[in-house]
């Protein structure tokens, strides 16, 4: 795979509106004079995650400090471009594909993310669904200007096995594959600042980049979502649910969504907030209703404990 270069001027990021990818996009702004965010709707039943990606967008793009070039500002933080976003609608394939983590899908199983049965939580094919794209979008842009673009990319050290689209020997396939079938791809490379950290790296990354970049960590992490299994609590909050409870039509309400800590990608973010001695600014369910973070790190510690023994 191509690696990213000293002349940093473009890039293409895949943003999830989880952790991760949200922490990539802070790097990215930082590293780069141009940076364009794409995220995917394809029928995930944790589409909180796209109203998280918008309203981070949005505060990214709000920030006073932000101006065009990368000039030193006179209170230390580091002036970065508008993140030019987009979302786009691929939800069509729901309906056909076989995975938890769609609508219509199995049960989301709960437990330690290193356990057989998170398996269910794999959409196939998806990285290289998103990766096609992506690619299409770097060329595209490297092309119109001219000038070297990169994807970035969040693979991290605690990539899990589980995941087949998350190892080395599927991306320099797939890498393979891109420059096989287009025209001037030694345009294209790759960003992957953590690829020998972990999740509670990038936490720390985040950490001093939001105040390299003067934003509130905060008000950027609460606008992420790593739950798979959201809970919306009517009532509680400013966003709208929507649901057809008869035949007669939709009625919207207003409530709020709720990570759960139950499930392994919650477990595996309340693990590196733990570990970086803060309070997760997202609020976290269960079944009985909205809870403390100290009920959350008393739960998690449990589970964490027991795999570990």
């Amino acid at each position: 795979m191509a690696k990213h270069r000293l002349d940093m001027k473009h890039i293409v990021i895949s943003l999830s509106g989880g952790m991760d990818s949200s922490t990539l996009l802070l790097r990215c702004l930082k590293e780069y004079d141009t940076v364009t965010a794409i995220s995917f709707d394809y029928g995930q039943k944790h589409r909180v995650e796209l109203e998280r990606a918008q309203s981070l967008v949005d505060y990214i793009n709000k920030n006073p400090n932000r101006i065009f070039s990368h000039d030193e500002l006179p209170n230390g933080c580091i002036s970065y471009s508008l993140v030019n976003y987009h979302q786009i609608q691929i939800n069509g394939l729901a309906d056909l594909l076989d995975s938890a983590l769609v609508t219509g899908g199995a049960e989301v199983p709960e437990g330690h993310y290193a356990e057989k049965n998170m398996k269910a939580t794999v959409v196939p094919n998806r990285n290289k669904i998103f990766a096609s794209i992506t690619q299409a979008v770097a060329l595209s842009v490297a092309n119109k200007t001219g000038e070297q673009c990169d994807i970035a990319m969040g693979i991290h050290a605690g990539d899990h096995a589980i995941y087949p689209d998350c190892r080395q020997e599927f991306r320099d396939a797939d890498d393979h594959a891109f420059r096989m079938g287009n025209w001037e791809a030694d345009k294209v490379g790759y960003f992957t600042p953590y690829l020998k950290g972990d999740k509670f790296t990038i936490l720390q990354d985040g950490e001093v980049l939001c105040r390299e970049l003067g934003l509130d960590f905060n008000e950027v992490y609460k606008r992420t979502n790593t739950s798979y299994k959201p809970i919306f609590i009517l009532g509680r909050g400013d966003s709208f649910i929507e649901y057809n409870p008869s035949k007669n039509g939709i009625v919207a309400e207003r409530g709020g969504w709720f990570s759960d800590y139950k499930s392994a990608s919650s477990v595996e973010r309340v693990e590196a907030f733990i570990k970086l001695g803060r309070k997760d600014p997202v609020g976290y369910a269960d079944e009985t209703g909205p809870v403390s973070w100290e009920h959350v790190v008393n739960e998690v510690t449990k589970v964490l404990e027991t795999h570990n023994n």
